[in-house]
């Protein structure tokens, strides 16, 4: 019994010094090696706060269009429908999710500091446009070609010219977007130092001869340019370095509520901050007063979330997932309503009309089930990314591994390299910790 019961031999603690270490799964290897890579590559005077309001902005409209654009199945057809028709009041929705005042925001930060780079450097306005507009288009032409594929196979099988003009809307409307900022971006140099009250008095005056005098509806079109003007100019001014403080911030967003209030209340404007089917005025086609000024309190709010927004992403891991939000920004915006539509489709012809899916959003059990769909709606999303974000990235470099960028910024893994406003920090494989300071990069 005295051999057999042998505490040394039988409860022998290993010994720490040659006890192997315990096995990581690959894949949390992999993020975490990710993760490490993205931060040591990543400029410290970076300002990641301006990529994080991106990817707010960016997620938020869409998120914003899953809740509030409904495909109803009507007689073999497919018509969109909107929730905020039926149900007023989810209005606040389209306060939270409509962010584009945010994204204008950052890209007229983004574009000033981009061309005063550009021009300390010497680069001409062309090479420093074709770069900017480059990333921003490319992607369009795979969407526009996958859909003129699409159409015809709908068409093919029988799909009625309704269901194909519904489908078409919803996937080229947001293109507009990308027009209206383009025609900002090439603007930059003009409008850099235009003061945001000038945009801001075109749209008064026009919705004032719109609505306060009878005027054409036509005229209404200048604020398409002249609304998001706004938040470009004042992202502008942000570039320039005159809005540090958190004065502005709170000017913006207690002024912009209570005059954005004061229009709904009294000034017959719609509350709802989204176009609404059969609704007499839409706040966002093309873009009102009350649009302009709500997206002025917006604006305010980001500002004021800068530092929580710096302190948070000081975090390697929350930082990491940012850059990876901007990698597939563009991705992400153009193929978000294919996204909806392809679950939309594909579960109308293999189980006919389901709940929140293909029925009238009428009720709050139609917002309970789309909330359940909206995990699905991301997984397509997700297959979309898959195949079609080497547009945004463009072609890698041989020997070079992936991309992240942020805003403007790029981290390539394996010889990665991070641009940040001034300069280029590139990281090699054998050297992970090392850096190198070279030229400023746009």
């Amino acid at each position: 019994m005295r051999n057999l019961l042998r505490p040394r031999d039988t409860f022998r603690t290993p010994d720490p010094v040659h006890t192997p270490d315990p096995v990581r799964p690959r894949d949390t290897f992999r993020m975490r090696d990710l993760v490490r890579r993205i931060e040591a590559a990543t400029p410290p005077d970076r300002d990641r706060a301006v990529d994080a309001l991106r990817a707010i902005a960016i997620l938020g409209v869409v998120l914003g269009h899953w809740l509030v654009t409904a495909l109803v199945a009507d007689s073999g057809t497919l018509r969109a429908a909107s929730p905020l028709l039926y149900q007023p009041g989810l209005t606040p929705v389209s306060w939270v999710f409509q962010t584009l005042a945010v994204f204008f925001l950052v890209g007229g930060q983004m574009s000033a500091k981009s061309h005063a780079c550009a021009r300390a450097r010497g680069i001409g306005y062309r090479r420093w446009l074709r770069a900017r507009l480059a990333r921003l288009f490319r992607p369009v032409a795979a969407v526009l070609v996958v859909w003129a594929v699409a159409v015809g196979a709908i068409l093919g099988s029988g799909g009625s010219l309704l269901t194909v003009h519904t489908l078409l809307k919803l996937v080229l409307s947001p293109l507009w977007f990308l027009l209206v900022y383009a025609v900002l971006t090439a603007a930059t140099p003009l409008v850099a130092r235009l003061h945001p009250l000038w945009p801001l008095a075109v749209v008064l005056h026009v919705d004032l001869i719109r609505f306060g005098f009878g005027g054409p509806a036509w005229l209404g079109w200048i604020n398409l340019a002249a609304g998001w003007l706004v938040p470009y100019c004042l992202g502008a001014t942000w570039g320039r370095g005159l809005l540090r403080g958190r004065t502005a911030g709170w000017v913006l967003l207690i002024g912009g509520a209570v005059v954005t209030a004061g229009l709904v209340l009294f000034g017959g404007y719609p509350a709802a901050m989204v176009g609404v089917p059969g609704a007499p005025i839409s706040n966002l086609n093309p873009p009102t007063l009350a649009a302009v000024t709500f997206g002025l309190t917006q604006c305010g709010a980001a500002l004021l979330l800068r530092g929580p927004l710096r302190r948070v992403l000081a975090r390697p891991a929350a930082w990491a997932v940012v850059a990876l939000v901007n990698l597939s920004a563009m991705t992400v915006f153009l193929w978000h309503q294919t996204a909806m539509m392809a679950v939309s489709v594909t579960t109308l012809r293999l189980y006919g009309p389901l709940p929140g899916l293909h029925t009238v959003p009428d009720g709050p059990g139609w917002v309970l089930a789309r909330l359940c769909w909206l995990p699905v709606f991301a997984g397509a999303l997700l297959i979309c990314w898959a195949a079609f974000h080497g547009y945004e990235a463009g072609r890698p470099r041989k020997g070079g591994g992936g991309v992240v960028r942020g805003g403007g910024g790029v981290v390539r893994g394996g010889g990665g390299v991070v641009r940040g406003g001034s300069r280029v920090v590139r990281e090699g494989p054998s050297a992970r910790e090392a850096r190198q300071v070279e030229k400023p990069s746009v």
